[in-house]
Parts: structure tokens; C-alpha cells; sequence
């Protein structure tokens, strides 16, 4: 049994069927990636999995629970943590105060700006909070306005607003969308050093097969909105079914 459990899962949207009979199983303390073309499902499926969307038939269950319909603060207490296409940060504040708002809800559900080092009780969460930047080494641009971070440096930001909910499961939606090829590099290394330091499951949607093919343990090709394979990445390399599928005869 996986800590991550999909069992034949369906979603159709009108005529059209994105996910057809979906299992999958993503293993505790690995590095799972699901990757397929376009419109395989993998969109639609990860909504499935952080409850956005509940599938007409199947189940999703985490850790033991069900997600299906939880909302999303439900979801983060359940101990998963999403990263987004695009990083989901408060420009406006700086990088530390980015940090400190996950570590106050996690402790007491909600955000209190003012109270920021003001009131006794609140050095651990100070703490925490500069734990974390350090872990994704931003200590030095904690007083940054996060407007101003390149979009290497706001993903790793968010990478360490997440890990203040301390999730057992981090869900990744393609983290190196729309970077170049040094920040893609940088995310890959801080990813293997979470992974080395936590015992934190990771799934990862991608499209880049560099990303995928450093990271991951364990991959699930979709195709058409069904599991065409999974398997280790040795083996999907050379697979006929992932390379007619998707892969073709691209540079892994």
C-alpha cells in the first residue's frame, strides 16, 4: 500500500472522458512523476488528488483518508502541500514574511502581521520561519520584497512555504515551468536536498524529461486519460509503448 492511493478513478467532462479507470500508487518516502502529452489526464488527475475535483467513480485516499471533497485548508492538514505552475506567493511582502504565514496557520490557523515579534510565545515560529530559508538557502534575501525575486528565486520560496506545513506530501505541478535552463538545474539540486534532509513523499507532474528523469523513482505514463506504465526510469526509457506514446525519439 502506498501513502498515495488511486483506485479506478473516472472524470468526464460532458462527452469528453479525461480519466478513464485511473489506479496508481505512489510509495512512502519516494519521488513519483506522471507525465504523458497533452491532454493525457495529468491536469485533471491532480486536481482529483488535492480534492479540487472528485472523480464520478473511484477513490483518492491519502495516508488512510479520503480527500475526495475536503477543501483546501483540510487538505494541508491532512499533510499535503502543493507547488504550482505558477509560484504562489505574496508579492508584496517581503521573503520572510512569505515564510511566516504558513508557520502561523500551521500552529494557529491563522496570520497575524503585526504581531510579528512582538508578542512572547512566537520565537519558535521566528525560528521555524528562518529554518526554512535556510533549508532552500534564501537566509540572505530575507528581507527582499518578493516582487523583486527572479522566478528561480520565488520557486524556491514557495518550496519553503510549503515545507512550513511540514507535509508528508509535497505535489508538484510542473515546478520548472517557464525557466531557464540554470534555474531548472538549481530547482533539481534543491528538490534532491529536501528529499536527503526530509521524509517527505514528492509527486511531480512534468513535462521536462530532464526534470523527470533526475528525480524521479517511479513513473506513471498516461495517455488518453489511462496508465499506460508504470515503472522504474530505466525501464520507461527504452519502453515502445512510452515512446510511441510520447516520448518519440527525444534526447532523455
Amino acid at each position: 500500500m502506498g501513502i498515495l492511493e488511486v483506485k479506478n478513478v473516472s472524470k468526464r467532462f460532458g462527452g469528453l472522458k479525461a480519466l478513464s479507470d485511473v489506479n496508481l500508487s505512489v510509495r512512502e518516502n519516494t519521488v513519483h512523476a506522471i507525465i504523458g502529452p497533452n491532454g493525457a489526464g495529468k491536469s485533471t488527475l491532480l486536481n482529483c488528488l488535492i480534492g479540487k475535483l472528485i472523480p464520478d467513480t473511484g477513490s483518492v485516499m491519502f495516508d488512510g483518508q479520503s480527500v475526495l471533497g475536503r477543501k483546501p485548508h483540510e487538505i494541508n492538514q491532512m499533510g499535503i502541500s502543493r507547488v504550482f505552475q505558477t509560484p504562489e506567493i505574496f508579492s508584496d511582502l517581503t521573503v520572510f514574511e512569505n515564510v511566516m504565514i504558513p508557520c502561523f496557520a500551521k500552529r494557529d490557523g491563522a496570520f497575524r502581521m503585526h504581531a510579528i515579534g512582538k508578542t512572547s510565545g512566537e520565537s519558535d515560529i521566528i525560528e521555524q520561519a528562518e529554518r526554512m530559508l535556510i533549508d532552500v538557502n534564501m537566509q540572505d534575501k530575507r528581507h527582499v520584497q518578493a516582487s523583486s525575486l527572479s522566478r528561480g528565486d520565488k520557486r524556491r520560496l514557495e518550496m519553503a512555504m510549503c515545507l512550513s506545513q511540514q507535509p508528508k506530501l509535497l505535489l508538484l505541478d510542473e515546478p520548472t515551468a517557464g525557466m531557464a535552463r540554470a534555474d531548472t538545474n538549481n530547482t533539481i539540486d534543491l528538490l534532491k536536498e529536501i528529499k536527503a534532509k526530509r521524509d517527505i513523499t514528492m509527486a511531480i507532474i512534468e513535462h521536462d524529461m530532464h526534470v523527470v528523469f533526475s528525480l524521479a523513482e517511479r513513473i506513471t505514463v498516461l495517455a488518453q486519460g489511462t496508465p499506460l506504465v508504470e515503472e522504474t526510469p530505466e525501464n520507461i526509457k527504452g519502453h515502445p509503448k512510452v515512446r510511441e506514446a510520447y516520448l518519440g525519439e527525444a534526447q532523455v
